[in-house]
This record gives structure tokens, sequence and C-alpha cells, in this order.
């Protein structure tokens, strides 16, 4: 099992016809996800990479019976777009799109909240449950089907830790990418708890950052949780008030501090390493303590 996605998601690509939007479709399909259509204004009638194109969302989701879509979007048009997929009764939605405006991730959140669809992003890497479906722009050779589910903000450090995690031969159940923005959809304690109860999942890896409080957040739930929680946080150098790349990643007024998670989350139970590398031995030792 997996959570979020699997093999039977059918998948819309939103802006499919666009450079990026065309490019990872190539990779999503040769992954085996079943992407069935794209959606581009105006360019339907085309087809990418053998995949139909489009005019609106709704006349896609009369040929196809798609559940979950994915936005490659410039910024200005996701709102837009997510509005459109949302109204159409797509549930899973992946918002790959940097720089949307605050105000127009706060609209989608809303409505999203509204109609029960489950947002990851803006500013994602994606999702993938590997073995059975990717929506993403994560590399796809370095995932391997397994029981280790994991949970991030940072794209590059979680494929780190996903390559050290396949080459200990510790396979991944799903790979969520939350967002790096201030406003994202699914939040580090949604995944946990969908993780807690997937019987595949036996245990999990958080990566988070600095900035924020999401993982102090998710540290009140880990408390609670009997799978075992390690975890891994960027940005233990960085200097206070500095913004570290992420919309998401800046400490204020003393909050958010690489210190302050570290803290919170080794009170609640979850193991913390030190570098990247560090993680797989700390979830060996845990699958073999349980």
């Amino acid at each position: 099992m997996a959570i979020i996605i699997d093999h039977d998601t059918v998948i819309l690509v939103q802006g499919i016809t666009g450079k990026q939007g065309s490019f990872h479709t190539a990779q999503m399909l040769a992954y085996g996800s079943r992407v069935a259509a794209g959606v581009s204004p105006g360019k339907g009638g085309q087809s990418v990479h053998g995949v139909p194109v489009f005019n609106t969302v709704a006349e896609a989701m009369e040929h196809y019976p798609i559940t979950a879509s994915i936005i490659f979007i410039p910024a200005p048009g996701v709102k837009d777009a997510a509005f459109e997929a949302i109204s159409a009764g797509i549930k899973t939605l992946v918002i790959i799109t940097e720089h949307v405006p605050l105000h127009d991730e706060l609209d989608i959140m809303a409505y999203a909240e509204k109609w029960g669809v489950t947002v990851i992003g803006p500013n994602t890497f994606g999702i993938i449950s590997p073995g059975q479906s990717k929506m993403g722009i994560m590399p796809n050779s370095i995932y391997q089907p397994g029981s280790v589910g994991v949970v991030a903000r940072s794209g590059t450090l979680s494929y780190e830790i996903v390559y050290n995690l396949t080459a200990a031969g510790l396979g991944q159940s799903t790979v969520v990418g939350l967002g790096g923005d201030r406003v994202v959809g699914l939040s580090f304690v949604d995944v946990l708890r969908q993780f807690e109860t997937d019987p595949n999942t036996e245990a999990i890896v958080l990566v988070g950052e600095i900035g924020g409080n999401a993982e102090e957040e998710a540290s009140l739930y880990i408390k609670e949780m009997t799978k075992p929680v390690m975890a891994f946080l960027a940005g233990s150098s960085a200097p206070p008030g500095k913004r570290m790349g992420h919309a998401g990643a800046i400490i204020e007024r003393g909050k958010g501090t690489f210190q302050s998670k570290v803290a919170a989350l080794t009170a609640a139970g979850a193991k913390v390493a030190n570098l990247p590398w560090e993680v797989p031995q700390l979830v060996k030792e845990s699958l073999q303590k349980g």
C-alpha cells in the first residue's frame, strides 16, 4: 500500500504543452504513472508524448476517470488552474509552481478545504509511491518500494536522504514534498497521520528546515504515534532573520530556530540525525527494536 497516490491514480497534467509540463510528463510516463490527459487552453486536440490535450479540465474528465492533477502553470495562472481543477471534481492536486502569490495560496487552500481536496504544494517536488506512481519532478532512479515513509519540506535534501535509504536497502512506501512556501496544503501532521494508519509503512523520516512552526506542531503529534520517527533538519548554521531559499524558511522573533525544532522533536521521541547519511542507520535501529 501507499498513501495519497498509487497505481490506480489517474493523472491530469495542467500546463502539459509547456517546457516543464512536457518534460516531466515524459518522466512520469516512464515511471509508469497513469497520465491520462493534459490541459492547455487553446491547444485542445494536440498530444504530448501520446497524451491527449484538452482545452479544459472538465472536458478532459468527460473522457477519462481522472482523480488527480499536477500543475505546471506559471505563478500568475495557478489560482485559476487550481480552482478549475477543484470545481471539476479533482480530489488530489499537486502544485509544482514556485512564487505563487501569498493571497492566491490562501484562496486555493480555502477553496480546496471547502471541497475536501488534498493539496500538495505549492513549491513542491511532488509525491511518489515507489513502484506505483509519481506526480512530480523528482528523479526516477533513486526510489525503491519499501516500508519507510518520507515527508519533507526540502526537495534536494529529501533526494539525498532517499538515495541513502535506497543504498542501505531501505525502500519507501510514499515520499511526500509539502512545499517550501509559507502557505501550503498538507502539513507534517496530515501526512504523519496517514503514515501512522498505513499498514505498509513501518517507520517515518521527517525532513524539516528552519523557519515556521511546522516541526514543532509535528512533535505534538509524534508523541501519540506508535511508529518510530526519524528526523533531519536543514539550516543548523543559518543566521537569524535571513531567508534561506524557501519563503517558509525564515526565523522571526526567535521562533523557528534549529535548536527549538531539534528540542521539540527529541522531546517527542523522534531520533534526530546530525547528518543526512546517518538517517538509514537510525531507521534500521528503530525497525530492529520494533
